[in-house]
């Protein structure tokens, strides 16, 4: 429990203080492949002309990751927006367990490795084979399978997802043929790992916020079951489903390694299971499919009775999984318990690929409200559909949502996500996404109009980069090219910084109209909080205004 706010001397509005999140939009730093730059986005390009608005850090360091080499992500870029501060995130906490040993000294470790010896049965690992660190990272992988076969497991199988989304988009196998050479490197007379099973990340296994429950079915018949079609290695299988699916590897089609026409890793009774992605959005369905009793979005067939674990907790109030390896990050003192606290009356919303964004990851990993009386939140459902076949998204419904409660006069405090730089900015697809940033722009036009008429403030920022940086570079700062003349399209998140732009027609001289610079997006929550007439809560970074 946290204290109220304590009201400061300066700002008091009519209307709300409304924070527009524009998912994966920065300021890019090549002019080719900038999608932001590139989109004719007439009224952004107003609001930076009119309005104080700066540059904030969203990635590495300045949102919890190990270096500024690492990008930033949508999960610790709302933790920071949401908490204020910033926290030590997945990648260096399982990073942090591994050298230390940590992990292979608690209990959860050796409980699954104790259980695989006991029964003399295998050890699964599930998960995102690449560097991407952002859901996991293969060099964990390789970590905990040396440390596996050193503690006397016999048997080691790997169910690999396909990336193509936080790296390269056909970059796989640069991740599967060594790591296939590191496992050959290990296998000896006592020893025996081998991949079992793939697929691409958004096929199989990696759903979140039970948009299509279908994606976690496929990853069940593919890694438990071991039901679909059968390749010699996941190298073959790679390759032949490039080609006839025409697909890149976040795309590919679920593959089985079988040997004599027998897939080489079912999961069955006796062993034990390990989610090696350490961020918890896409890790909590899978999760429910191995730990439910009863589970009704789809049927299992066959449900082993295995030790299963997470890499950490995926979600502090559901307590899933009820196992795992690497303690999360402790997130307490939100803006939202804060402004519960205060009696500030909220408003969250998004589709469903960023609701949990604006609510379990703003809130600091937490699922539910602080207060039932003060919040509401609202989810659009999202298209099934790869998002270059629809790159608006739901940013009208989203927009129009928020303009009839700012008109409505109900709330203090609105907050929303638009995820149109992230998700179409993923899929690779240049033209798809300056469509999605042309439709957000429009809508982004409506909310600022309708603020403005009630009197409030609207702060506009992002959480990272992508949408911005579309074309993979050379180190020389030239666009890498394919045979065929294309540039090669990129998919991952930007290390790039991200706007804020604060929006204030009643403006009166109550805090500079210089803004502070050199910051991160965790200092989001301090600027709102003062927005909102209160004082900065102790141990928050500072604000982005300075009141007068």
């Amino acid at each position: 429990m946290v204290e109220a706010l304590k009201k400061n001397s300066g700002i008091e509005r009519k209307g709300p203080v409304v924070l527009l999140i524009m998912d994966g939009v920065g300021f890019g730093k090549y002019a080719e492949g900038d999608g932001v730059a590139a989109a004719m986005t007439g009224t952004l390009n107003k609001l930076y002309k009119n309005n104080p608005w700066t540059k904030l850090k969203a990635h590495g360091l300045a949102v919890g990751l190990p270096s500024d080499d690492d990008m930033g992500n949508s999960e610790v870029g709302h933790n920071a927006m949401g908490c204020g501060r910033v926290f030590s995130q997945g990648a260096k906490l399982v990073i942090n367990s591994i050298e230390s040993k940590a992990m292979f000294e608690g209990p959860t470790w050796k409980k699954l490795i104790r259980n695989a010896k006991e029964h003399k049965s295998t050890l699964h690992f599930i998960g995102l084979l690449s560097d991407g660190n952002v859901h996991s990272h293969v060099k964990n992988l390789q970590d905990m399978i040396l440390q596996a076969k050193a503690d006397g497991v016999s048997k080691v199988r790997i169910h690999a997802l396909l990336d193509g989304r936080d790296v390269g988009e056909l970059s796989a196998l640069e991740y599967f043929d060594p790591f296939e050479a590191f496992l050959a490197s290990l296998n000896d007379a006592t020893f025996d790992a081998r991949i079992a099973s793939g697929g691409g990340r958004m096929v199989i296994t990696m759903d979140r916020y039970n948009a299509n429950w279908d994606m976690v079915r496929k990853g069940w018949q593919t890694h438990v079951l071991g039901e679909g079609r059968t390749f010699e290695s996941a190298h073959q299988a790679i390759e032949t489903l490039r080609v006839e699916s025409k697909s890149i590897d976040q795309d590919l089609p679920p593959f089985v390694i079988a040997k004599d026409g027998k897939p080489v890793g079912t999961i069955e009774d006796g062993d034990s299971v390990i989610l090696f992605n350490f961020r918890g959005d896409r890790a909590l369905e899978i999760t429910k499919a191995f730990e439910a009793e009863e589970l009704l979005e789809f049927d299992r067939k066959r449900v082993p009775k295995v030790e299963y674990a997470g890499m950490m907790e995926y979600d502090g109030d559901l307590h899933a999984p009820r196992q795992y390896l690497v303690q999360p990050p402790a997130i307490d003192k939100t803006m939202a318990e804060y402004l519960c606290a205060s009696k500030v009356r909220q408003f969250s919303i998004s589709e469903t690929q960023k609701f949990g964004h604006v609510t379990y990851f703003f809130n600091g990993n937490k699922s539910g409200k602080f207060d039932a009386k003060l919040e509401e939140y609202v989810e659009i459902p999202s298209d099934i559909l790869p998002f270059e076949q629809r790159p608006w998204m739901k940013c009208a419904e989203i927009a129009d949502r928020v303009i009839k409660e700012v008109e409505g006069g109900k709330w203090d405090f609105i907050k929303l996500n638009f995820p149109n730089g992230d998700m179409v900015g993923h899929t690779g697809n240049f033209q798809a996404v300056i469509c999605s940033m042309e439709a957000m722009d429009l809508q982004i036009g409506r909310i600022y109009k309708a603020v403005m008429e009630a009197g409030g403030v609207l702060v506009i920022t992002a959480d990272h980069g992508n949408a911005d940086d579309m074309f993979e570079h050379a180190k020389d700062g030239r666009v890498k090219y394919k045979a065929n003349g294309e540039p090669e399209s990129k998919t991952s998140h930007s290390l790039n910084p991200v706007p804020c732009i604060i929006c204030d027609g009643s403006y009166n001289g109550e805090y500079s109209r210089e803004l502070n610079t050199g910051l991160g997006i965790s200092s989001i929550a301090a600027t709102c909080i003062n927005l909102l007439g209160y004082s900065t809560p102790e141990g928050y970074d500072e604000s982005i205004i300075r009141l007068v």
